[in-house]
């Protein structure tokens, strides 16, 4: 007998082979009536969401991951306009990236196709349900979604506006299914299911992360945790700094691309630090910060080794005074998940080193770290933050979700 996984995998498998087949008409089609869905079932979505909140509020979930998981009328219409800012995007199926012929008469064509099926492995987030399966649709593959347990009912009645959408257009169904089972072991069985899925991308903390790529046996790509690093160097503009810190900190410190280690060079450090100290306070910001650190804001606590290295998700900020751009550098080389890091400075040989020795996915130079975004980027949206080098890095928008294939013609050619 099969199990859900499985099931549902072989059904998104079979489903695979007419989204790839599907023009973009029908695929943007099917993203109209979507984003139509989502609208007018708004109140039974946010009905289904409220069962969620009550639950993690029981079981202690903090106040930054219940805005994860919180739908509002406002982000289901923001996720409508989403569904409909991806139909204006190009369809990245199908497209001749390159073509050639050969001496003995071949023509070669290098087209991009879809990539099948694509298992999405996610935490509390619901609009990832959502933002997943519809890149998933415009790109021609299909989708298998393991939620978190506790997102579980907004996830279900969001999947039934897709395949609601889906059906609407003439697509099959079966391109995106939920597992509803909310069994670990599933996950597992999933990440291994090596006959039907092609590739899984996991979204949320370290944890789940680590997981899924110690865990798969099918091709994974491994994204979004973000312990990213703001540098405040001697010859920054000390204004621009705080606002900059603030603005990686504060404006949503759930996410990945939000700063949570300051590095702030020496020779500035006691103006910057007192600068930043109010602005921290005024915002509830809890600040750890090395032995300088402290010393310049009494109101600190003392840092320890672990939160280095940890990825807070929370108003908690890491702080350390260095000697140095190299001091800086190699700190982020130690503790960075190579996600975003970035550097102040009015010192353009100093920004590029910095921009230079950094091997992360983003490296800015007098920016805020959150605009390591598919849509900041200009890609119209994304399906997550690639942290590696293979086969793709940094936000993944539509193109990350296709490969390629060659199409070869001739006339008798043999060998």
């Amino acid at each position: 007998m099969e199990s859900e996984v499985q099931r549902k995998a072989r059904l998104a498998h079979e489903a695979a082979r007419y989204m790839a087949a599907a023009d973009t008409a029908a695929k943007n089609q099917a993203l109209s009536c979507i984003a139509d869905s989502l609208e007018a079932h708004g109140a039974d979505i946010m009905a289904a969401n409220a069962q969620d909140i009550a639950r993690a509020r029981q079981r202690g979930m903090s106040e930054s991951m219940l805005d994860r998981l919180t739908l509002t009328e406002e982000r289901i219409h923001d996720m409508a306009v989403g569904v409909r800012q991806v139909i204006t995007l190009p369809d990245p199926a199908g497209k001749v990236l390159d073509e050639w012929d050969r001496p003995n008469g071949l023509h070669i064509q290098k087209v991009t196709v879809p990539l099948g099926v694509i298992a999405m492995i996610y935490e509390s987030r619901p609009n990832v349900t959502i933002d997943a399966a519809v890149l998933c649709i415009k790109s021609g593959n299909a989708c298998v979604l393991r939620g978190g347990s506790e997102s579980i009912q907004s996830n279900m009645a969001l999947t039934a506006v897709l395949k609601e959408g889906l059906a609407q257009a003439g697509l099959p169904e079966d391109a995106v299914a939920l597992l509803e089972n909310t069994d670990r072991a599933l996950v597992k069985e999933l990440l291994t299911e090596r006959r039907y899925i092609d590739l899984a991308i996991p979204r949320g903390g370290a944890g789940l992360i680590q997981m899924v790529v110690q865990t798969a046996t099918v091709p994974c790509i491994e994204t979004g945790s973000g312990v990213c690093h703001v540098y405040v160097d001697r010859d920054a503009d000390l204004d621009m700094a705080v606002r900059i810190v603030e603005n990686a900190k504060v404006s949503r410190p759930s996410t990945c691309n939000a700063m949570e280690t300051l590095l702030v060079h020496r020779d500035v450090a006691e103006d910057f630090l007192r600068r930043l100290a109010p602005v921290m306070a005024r915002d509830a910001v809890e600040l750890r910060g090395d032995e300088a650190s402290c010393a310049i804001d009494k109101t600190m606590k003392a840092a320890e080794e672990a939160d280095w290295e940890t990825e807070y998700n929370a108003l908690i900020m890491s702080v350390r005074v260095v000697s140095s751009l190299e001091e800086a550098m190699d700190h982020i080389r130690r503790y960075s998940t190579h996600h975003s890091e970035a550097i102040i400075t009015n010192n353009a040989e100093t920004a590029q080193v910095f921009q230079q020795g950094i091997d992360s996915a983003a490296v800015y130079v007098n920016a805020s770290t959150r605009f390591t975004d598919g849509f900041e980027f200009g890609f119209g949206a994304e399906i997550g933050i690639s942290t590696q080098k293979l086969h793709v890095r940094g936000p993944m928008g539509l193109d990350a979700l296709v490969s390629y294939k060659y199409v070869i013609s001739g006339s008798g050619q043999i060998r």
